[in-house]
């Protein structure tokens, strides 16, 4: 059988002598799942928001095409719809954009300033968008000038749409848990269906039955749109996002990456398996357990197992959105999130907050003293929190992000922007690798540093008694593809600040390199011997 194609097609690394590289996880096909519309060419499109793309699967195959790629003119979409003339509507929630991807390949945007950009329908040619955020507006634009007319105010997070056999828009109100719907001429809105499982989609099966999947609960729901009664078809796991028909077959997305087709009675499968958006943050304890920061979820990967999701952001006691990790002993994370928040943290337990109120936080350390080091990339800042308190080592950084804490306590960082890594005393950075194009996630084992830089796609280890470095392995997975400048994703709204990519790694006791793959979607170890 042949293997499915990744989303990333990576060359064979290069190795040392010595060393061998292998996976923990296989590559993912798609960077995340979001928005899934069928089209006309009866493939189901997909909006990924981590890899700024749309692909288009066949759903007898499963072979899937890239119609806009990362770096193309379509930036994080989340939604998509299209019109008659084969116009594709995506609406771009970190930069509060909806734009048009025309059949000719290009792309414009419709207008700019939609805030938290997510739910979109066409109706009759009719092209209505909607922002994920309380209080949010639902409007109607015009194809051509992209001016606006509001259909609906003030509403508690609409999400995916779609306008019912009675020319009514049907929308989940994820901060009400309900369903609504809406005269598209405006007025006051009615409630259809209550108390669900935080819904994130409406779609209309042949019979007019509402189908609606649910983020946190993980079900995907038939729901009777005169009574409110609720069927429950599938129940996937948290974190599905929306759904689609192709003729009378229902498919159903997951953020993970993950395309499903629903049966009903309980019975599904994968179309698409689910995968890493990224991953990022990387960390591993002592019996040589490895955790995984992958922005909505965190998993963690025992020896000799599969992966296993440990905790979502739909979920309780989740830190936030997590971007950076470390070993905080046999079952504890130390993070990093999104939200400018550092937390101690053992899956299942509440967070134990370290340190909050900073701008883009990367990578993160916990040395022998049980201090935690981490970077700020915006500021330019590493920071050490320590006994209840939060102290400066250094400033002035170049976008520091991988942070490390040697065995007596030294504190290095990758500064990304100068091309080095540094070692920290005295409040001041000396360089102790440098020529590097951007280094990302960095770790140490003795005497020894090893660097993961992203632009040459290298592990390189360095001695830190004598300097000797040497490139262990090249042609990696990691960053983005060759020729592709990745645009940077913004925030969304107030639930996490920008989704800037890290690409993590760690050692563990028995010397093995654990690194992000974040290209292919990835968890890959590399050992010595």
């Amino acid at each position: 059988m042949p293997q499915p194609t990744p989303r990333y097609i990576a060359p064979p690394a290069t190795l040392a002598e010595g060393w061998t590289l292998s996976r923990l996880t296989p590559p993912s096909r798609l960077f995340g799942a979001n928005g899934l519309r069928t089209g006309k060419d009866g493939r189901i499109y997909v909006a990924q928001v981590c890899g700024s793309q749309v692909s288009a699967i066949d759903p007898d195959t499963g072979d899937i095409e890239t119609i806009s790629p990362m770096g193309g003119g379509i930036t994080g979409p989340d939604d998509l719809a299209f019109d008659d003339d084969g116009n594709l509507y995506c609406t771009e929630i970190t930069t509060n954009r909806l734009s048009v991807l025309h059949p000719d390949g290009t792309t414009r945007v419709l207008n700019g300033d939609v805030p938290v950009a997510n739910p979109v329908t066409v109706y009759q040619n009719r092209v209505i968008a909607g922002e994920l955020r309380m209080g949010a507006n639902i409007r109607e634009f015009d194809r051509s000038t992209g001016e606006a007319r509001v259909i609906l105010a003030d509403v508690p997070m609409p999400n995916a749409f779609e306008v019912g056999p009675d020319g009514k828009l049907y929308f989940p109100a994820m901060g009400a848990n309900e369903i609504w719907r809406v005269s598209l001429d405006g007025g006051a809105p009615e409630v259809v269906a209550k108390d669900l499982g935080s819904p994130d989609s409406v779609k209309f099966d042949a019979q007019g039955f509402i189908v609606s999947t649910q983020v946190g609960s993980g079900q995907v729901l038939r729901i009777d749109p005169r009574t409110g009664e609720k069927t429950v078809l599938a129940d996937i796991g948290p974190g599905l996002d929306n759904c689609t028909f192709v003729g009378e077959r229902l498919f159903a997305s997951h953020i993970t990456g993950g395309v499903f087709e629903i049966f009903g009675g309980g019975k599904w499968k994968p179309l698409i398996e689910r995968g890493f958006q990224w991953p990022m943050g990387i960390g591993v304890n002592e019996a040589g357990t490895v955790y995984v920061a992958d922005g909505m979820f965190a998993y963690s990967i025992a020896p000799g197992t599969e992966r296993q999701q440990v905790g979502n952001l739909f979920g309780d006691n989740f830190p936030g959105f997590l971007r950076g990790v470390a070993s905080s002993g046999a079952h504890q994370w130390v993070v990093t999130t999104a939200n400018g928040t550092v937390a101690r943290w053992t899956p299942g337990s509440e967070p134990e907050l370290l340190a909050s109120g900073f701008e883009r936080l990367m990578g993160v350390a916990e040395g022998p003293s049980g201090a935690v080091a981490f970077a700020d990339q915006d500021t330019g800042h590493v920071m050490l929190a320590e006994r209840g308190e939060v102290l400066e080592l250094a400033g002035g950084l170049d976008k520091p992000m991988g942070v490390a804490i040697a065995a007596d306590g030294t504190v290095y960082v990758a500064e990304s922007g100068a091309g080095r890594v540094s070692k920290l005393t005295g409040g001041r950075a000396e360089a102790v690798i440098d020529g590097l194009g951007e280094p990302q996630g960095i770790a140490i084992a003795g005497h020894k540093l090893f660097v993961l830089d992203v632009a040459a796609k290298e592990v390189i280890e360095c001695d830190l008694t004598g300097g000797a470095r040497k490139t262990i392995a090249a042609r990696l997975p990691v960053g983005a593809p060759p020729g592709v400048i990745a645009k940077p994703l913004g925030g969304v709204g107030d639930m996490c600040g920008p989704m800037t990519s890290f690409a993590g790694l760690a050692v563990g006791a028995d010397g093995t390199l654990y690194l992000s793959g974040d290209a292919e979607g990835s968890v890959l170890a590399l050992r010595a011997g």
